[in-house]
């Protein structure tokens, strides 16, 4: 999940699970949550598979994490996510159920999401929210009943998260909104998550279960058998492709994971994630959202449930409100950049003027469009689709194109 430039600063560290030795130079990275090489790194169950695959291992949200795999190149794993079929471990972020007879209404408390209307094994991705209104964490939540909820985190939010879940479990227990029965919250430590994506993905794991994927469309999950294992998968994923999140019980996630790894599927790693995220318009916590920017301002409006807009009682509400009423400040939008590419950081101005509208907040050069493109954010009237803008790549000037995204179509499967 990491900007691409910034990844490759760290091939030092390449093929090891252990924590490197040598020190790095973090600057953006370290806000991030990239571990330091003082910090004792954790391991998914998948960490001696990747270097056994020739995984060049980085550190990130704490995690040894791979990078990339033997001479396949970021740009290489890329497109053949987009035209075949690839793998990521993403066993580092944090799984938790949640169950009791008000939990519906508790995480309708801590998200501004309509859960109550949601089908049973359907997903909505949503945002924990903090006293004003900002972004603690972006989340997925999948409904498997009225009284059980699976719900994935990011890694490197893990112990704000973690801390956040316990005072407001602790609050709502102790309060007259759970007299119909207490919450209760359990994090699947060590489970293994793969990521199967690309327009490959289903054929693939349709010959893998006699259950029928068709039935399984975006945003959809079940309890599915692959090859003996009943796994709970997901219809979704972080690339813009057709693909599938696999949970899977701690002594058979290499096993499963071998199983989700023969020919055509290429292995994958974050710097493959990072430049497939971004040209499919999504966020990353860290860059493009964090605590001090609502979820209207980041252009997230859609997982706010409408009937909750005016009349939700959930936390940070009071702020949320304040920007959809009166409008935010300043909206997150796509740039395509002229020239080369505008990194994290890169300031945004009006066109021959110095004033500054603006900031980068992940770039690259997309390897599927050709071009250089962006996500920032700018001052509320610049954010129209074919605004131009410039942007200070170098100490240089670039025109850039206010972009509708995602940059590219996705392709995700709805039957």
């Amino acid at each position: 999940m990491l900007v691409v430039q910034s990844l490759r600063n760290l091939l030092a560290s390449a093929s090891r699970c252990q924590p490197p030795r040598q020190r790095f130079t973090f600057t953006r990275l370290q806000a991030r949550g990239v571990a330091t090489s003082g910090e004792t790194l954790r391991k998914t169950n998948l960490c001696d598979f990747h270097v056994q695959n020739g995984a060049k291992m980085v550190p990130f949200a704490g995690y040894s994490m791979p990078l990339s795999y033997g001479s396949v190149g970021q740009v290489a794993s890329h497109t053949h996510i987009r035209t075949s079929v690839g793998l990521f471990d993403v066993g580092h972020m944090v799984q938790s159920n949640f169950r009791g007879p008000t939990v519906t209404a508790f995480l309708e408390w801590l998200t501004p999401s309509s859960l109550s209307t949601l089908p049973a094994y359907s997903s909505t991705l949503s945002v924990l929210l903090n006293e004003k209104g900002g972004i603690i964490d972006d989340t997925v939540i999948t409904k498997h009943s009225d009284v059980a909820y699976y719900v994935v985190t990011n890694a490197g939010r893990r112990d704000k998260d973690l801390a956040w879940f316990q005072e407001k479990l602790d609050e709502w227990n102790a309060s007259e909104r759970a007299k119909d029965g207490k919450v209760e919250h359990e994090v699947l430590e060590d489970w293994g998550l793969v990521a199967l994506q690309g327009p490959g993905s289903a054929q693939y794991l349709q010959n893998l279960t006699s259950f029928d994927l068709k039935g399984l469309t975006f945003g959809k999950s079940a309890f599915v058998p692959i090859e003996g294992f009943n796994l709970h998968i997901a219809r979704g994923g972080y690339t813009g492709e057709d693909g599938f999140e696999i949970s899977i019980p701690p002594s058979q996630t290499v096993e499963v994971t071998q199983l989700l790894s023969k020919s055509p599927v290429q292995l994958a790693g974050l710097g493959a994630r990072d430049s497939l995220r971004l040209e499919a318009g999504m966020c990353l916590y860290g860059n493009d959202l964090d605590e001090d920017t609502t979820p209207v301002e980041a252009g997230l409006t859609w997982v706010i449930g409408k009937e909750r807009r005016e009349t939700g009682d959930f936390i940070g509400a009071e702020g949320v409100r304040k920007h959809l009423q009166d409008g935010p400040p300043r909206r997150r939008v796509g740039l395509v950049v002229e020239g080369a590419p505008a990194r994290q950081g890169a300031q945004i101005y009006a066109p021959s003027q110095r004033e500054n509208i603006g900031t980068v907040t992940s770039g690259i050069p997309s390897p599927t469009l050709g071009k250089n493109i962006a996500m920032a954010y700018v001052k509320s009237g610049w954010h129209k689709k074919g605004t131009e803008v410039e942007v200070d790549v170098r100490n240089k000037l670039r025109k850039a194109i206010v972009t509708p995204m995602p940059f590219i179509k996705p392709n995700y499967w709805r039957g």
